[in-house]
């Protein structure tokens, strides 16, 4: 008996699968390949496929997008009902919508600026209301 090391194990068995012989049905001394045979068309498609789905390291931004930037789609209303009034608006693909002051808003220049928040919208203080659960309902 002879021994085998590892190596010559696995190109042996390598060998046996890439070169199956099967006997012909129509002609009994006659043998033909399974089939099974390395295929470079294959490997191209790996490659290709590979080059779609793994970016290239170098093509990657320094810093990861914020959540903002991931998760919302951002639109701007430049000089909105007044010049200077600049809104921006993140809408989620939920449907739900965060409108906000554009950092470019009469708001935020050096004069003048933001003296105070009134919540005070109609007979209703909506700076008490509390909101909590998951469908976030009025709790008063």
């Amino acid at each position: 008996m002879t021994e085998l090391n590892a190596d010559d194990n696995l190109q042996s068995r390598d060998h046996n699968i890439n070169t199956s012989i099967l006997q012909s049905p129509s002609h009994p001394n006659t043998f033909q390949s399974s089939g099974i045979e390395d295929s470079t068309d294959g490997d191209i498609e790996d490659e290709e496929l590979r080059r779609l789905l793994v970016p290239k390291i170098e093509d990657l931004p320094l810093t990861p997008p914020t959540a903002i930037q991931s998760n919302f789609i951002t639109y701007y209303a430049p000089d909105f009902m007044k010049p200077g009034h600049d809104q921006y608006v993140h809408r989620h693909a939920n449907g739900l919508c965060i409108v906000g002051l554009a950092s470019t808003h009469v708001a935020f220049k050096d004069e003048g600026g933001i003296t105070g928040v009134d919540f005070n919208v109609g007979k209703a203080d909506r700076s008490g209301i509390k909101v909590t659960g998951k469908r976030k309902k009025l709790m008063k």
